[in-house]
């Protein structure tokens, strides 16, 4: 009876484990999406909740909205991002983002793995990223400001719109048409503090601006020595011209930097052929190295330590065997009457080691073999291993 029972155990539990394994979230992958950067721009791509949330095999809502959806980014078989991107999402509700501004060392394809999270359903949808990064056409920009902007967070002023919003209201103060951003980045990642939990506090975001223009009087005035100074001393910087950003931008003044890049003459590369011989070519292997011979060398390697190590050996055997004092040395150098007080000493402690183990003098009292007059026993006040203190003295 047994064995039937515990055979229909097996089959339910396996059918029980078969309908868990089928029940749980299997793993898709969507089609790769393709973008290019250039060199010194500022790159932005939006991950869309939406696109994932369709890829999703059920749809959970909660309360009317959306399920939560975290991500994961990573460069392809790497386990990080590359150091030129980033990658930020506040809220698991709110849209990630995939931010950076790619230099010339980052010319080339980037694929990026991206892993969306269900977090009711714990469903996972996958998408490759492949970023191709080609230097910029007109090179870089040689006139570049970088504006710390107070009340705003990173991954408010990455969207197209906040951007061009942003270079409208630098436009007014550079007095330029063709501002372009070059990058966004956190406060945070610049050493910044976190603010307090408290509503209308941001962390910052530095934005810098390029342009093939040269700066205004009005930035000039406002990076000034003078007005460093006045920021040294807690107060406003020199400002000759209105403040175009106010009010849906708070820029500190007092952190504004100005650079100027020159562009630098880069050397021609290699001149890469096509990877075919011209006919009648025929390929010439390099030739075999010379032989060389190796016994000098191997020799001054051997030979120099072994040279060295035998002359301070002997070095250390002359000072330690032949410029030894010795004792008639040592007495010449002494005064006489030195000489004859030692011998004196010394003389004097043998005479009375030898008077004291020749001297003839009772044994003491406490050697002597103790005597118990009423059983008339002896016991050596001495004992040795064979008796002890538990050998008793008095009979009991």
């Amino acid at each position: 009876m047994e064995a039937p029972a515990l055979r229909w155990a097996w089959v339910l539990a396996a059918m029980a484990l078969g309908g868990s394994r089928a029940a749980l979230p299997d793993h898709r992958v969507l089609p790769d999406h393709r973008v290019s950067s250039d060199t010194g721009a500022i790159f932005v791509h939006e991950l869309e909740r939406e696109l994932f949330q369709e890829a999703f095999l059920t749809g959970h809502e909660d309360d009317g909205a959306a399920a939560p959806i975290t991500f994961q980014a990573h460069l392809r078989d790497h386990p990080d991002l590359p150091r030129w991107l980033r990658y930020i999402q506040r809220d698991p509700r709110q849209p990630g983002f995939l931010y950076g501004s790619p230099t010339a060392a980052e010319v080339g394809t980037h694929a990026i793995e991206v892993l969306a999270y269900n977090r009711h359903t714990y469903e996972t949808v996958a998408q490759r990223l492949v970023i191709t990064v080609v230097p910029a056409p007109g090179g870089e920009l040689p006139y570049q400001g970088e504006f710390l902007v107070g009340n705003r967070n990173v991954e408010e002023l990455l969207p197209a719109a906040a951007q061009e919003t942003f270079l409208q209201a630098a436009a007014g103060v550079w007095e330029r048409d063709d501002l372009h951003v070059i990058n966004i980045t956190s406060a945070l990642d610049r050493g910044g503090r976190v603010p307090l939990p408290i509503e209308g506090r941001k962390e910052g975001v530095y934005v810098k601006v390029g342009s093939r223009g040269a700066f205004s009087p009005c930035l000039v005035s406002a990076a000034s020595p003078q007005s460093r100074f006045r920021c040294s001393l807690g107060q406003q910087p020199l400002a000759s011209c209105y403040d175009t950003f106010a009010p849906h931008f708070t820029v500190r003044w007092c952190n504004l930097t100005l650079l100027q890049v020159w562009p630098s003459p880069t050397a021609p590369g290699p001149r890469w052929g096509s990877g075919v011989l011209e006919e009648g070519g025929d390929f010439q292997p390099p030739t075999e190295a010379p032989p060389q011979d190796l016994l000098p060398s191997y020799l001054v390697t051997l030979l120099v330590p072994l040279a060295v190590a035998a002359l301070l050996c002997l070095l250390l055997g002359h000072l330690m065997c032949c410029r030894r004092e010795g004792v008639q040395k040592r007495d010449l150098e002494t005064s006489d009457i030195q000489l004859v007080h030692h011998t004196t000493i010394h003389g004097d402690t043998e005479e009375l080691r030898h008077m004291a183990g020749t001297r003839d003098v009772p044994r003491p009292l406490s050697t002597l073999p103790m005597f118990n007059v009423r059983t008339g026993q002896r016991i050596n006040p001495m004992p040795g291993p064979s008796d002890g203190a538990r050998v008793p003295l008095l009979p009991q």
